[in-house]
């Protein structure tokens, strides 16, 4: 029977699609530091994270049953995605499940920052009647300036626009402008005329620190600055010099170079006790009805590859869309290093125990190929330990398709 582990308290649709195909599951409610996740792995196939478990090489060196990962957000930081693939073991995500959430978010705490409503709650609170319009504005007519237009900045884009706020976006990637956003060229022509600044780029290495004290510097007086994506990005001493000196008037941040791996544990933060500022612990994408969408996408994924090899939006092989194998059928699939000849070491050993290839589809990515055969009868033992023993070869697997499955 396979064996799934599932983190971080994953929504328990991901057990109920898993269950339904015959996996063993184990839950977790907490992340595991990389010492307990490499006990825990023994033994396991399937591994489910969010952002707070990280997927080592070491990790990945010492979970020889490990065949895939799926981490039930959007960011794949915390895994070494090369690494994984080396070892066989393919990597899938929620690229679109959340986007709503994480946008719906933004939007209430521009609002929420635009109105000061954080100092409006805070005085009644205190038992202090503050009605002020000072420093409370509309965001209709702001300049809202999106950094990373992806799946995220785009839906954001265009919600944004339905509340009368004028968008502006940059991207290091060529990417179309949707209704009336304007593309800027560079950083710093976005900082000069936004009055909101929010990020939602990528948590690849190259954008860590790509926001510091010259970044805010250039921000108009009065603006607005929140980040939603990932903590190592910005500078936060930075942003508390700025709060504190007025220049920024306020600040909302869903995520922090270091984070609690359990819910309840202490948490600390330069940006604690700022005036108009609003912290949340790594909530843009937590809401119930995106926990579900990304429990089920993810599950699904992870149920697909192990039962017939599907890699369809894997982050780290090839990208191959399979139809399920014929009923009884056979299908192999090889993970190798893209080198020539790979496909007619396949063939050939086919080819000497009389196994007739019935389809055959091969994808490549970097130095990573992927060929999923199906044959027409089962593969003797000797033709698997024969591409099992091909110098490129990463993993082989032999799936059969029954009817339960």
């Amino acid at each position: 029977m396979l064996r799934a582990l599932l983190l971080e308290s994953l929504h328990p649709v991901a057990t109920t699609v898993l269950n339904a195909h015959g996996i063993d599951v184990t839950r977790r409610s907490g992340a595991l530091d990389e010492d307990e996740l490499i006990d825990a792995l023994q033994g396991v196939h399937v591994l489910g994270i969010r952002s707070k478990t990280e997927v080592t090489a070491r990790v990945l060196d010492n979970a020889p049953d490990l065949v895939v990962v799926g981490t039930f957000s959007i960011g794949t930081n915390q895994i070494d995605l090369a690494h994984a693939a080396h070892r066989g073991v393919a990597v899938f995500n929620a690229p679109f499940s959340n986007t709503r959430s994480v946008v719906e978010l933004t939007l209430a705490e521009i609002i929420a920052l635009t109105r000061r409503l954080t100092e409006r709650d805070k005085a009644l609170h205190d038992g202090v009647w503050d009605k002020s319009a000072e420093g409370a504005h509309e965001v209709r007519g702001r300049t809202l300036g999106i950094v990373g237009y992806g799946n995220i900045g785009t839906q954001l884009s265009v919600v944004a626009e339905a509340l009368g706020l004028r968008v502006v976006f940059y991207d290091t990637a060529e990417k179309l402008a949707l209704g009336n956003a304007v593309r800027m060229s560079s950083l710093d022509e976005l900082l000069e005329v936004a009055d909101i600044v929010t990020l939602h780029v990528d948590g690849r290495p190259g954008n860590a620190g790509m926001f510091g004290a010259e970044q805010f510097a250039r921000m108009r007086p009065g603006s607005v600055f929140l980040n939603l994506s990932r903590g190592f990005l910005v500078d936060y001493g930075a942003l508390r010099e700025r709060v504190l000196s007025g220049h920024i008037v306020g600040a909302a941040v869903d995520v922090f170079p270091e984070e609690p791996k359990n819910a309840g544990d202490a948490f600390d933060s330069e940006l604690r006790h700022l005036p108009n500022v609003i912290l949340t612990p790594h909530i843009g994408g937590s809401t119930e009805e995106a926990q579900q969408d990304i429990g089920l996408f993810v599950s699904a994924k992870l149920r697909d590859y192990v039962d017939y090899g599907t890699t369809s939006l894997s982050v780290n092989v090839p990208s191959l869309i399979l139809d399920r194998p014929r009923e009884g059928g056979h299908r192999i699939a090889h993970l190798h290093r893209n080198v020539p000849g790979v496909l007619a070491g396949v063939n050939q050993a086919l080819s000497k125990v009389g196994v007739n290839v019935e389809s055959q589809v091969l994808g490549t990515w970097g130095d990573i190929g992927y060929v999923a055969t199906d044959v027409d009868a089962p593969v003797p033992a000797e033709a698997v330990a024969e591409l099992e023993a091909m110098d490129p070869t990463i993993r082989v697997r032999v799936l059969e398709a029954t009817a339960s499955r």
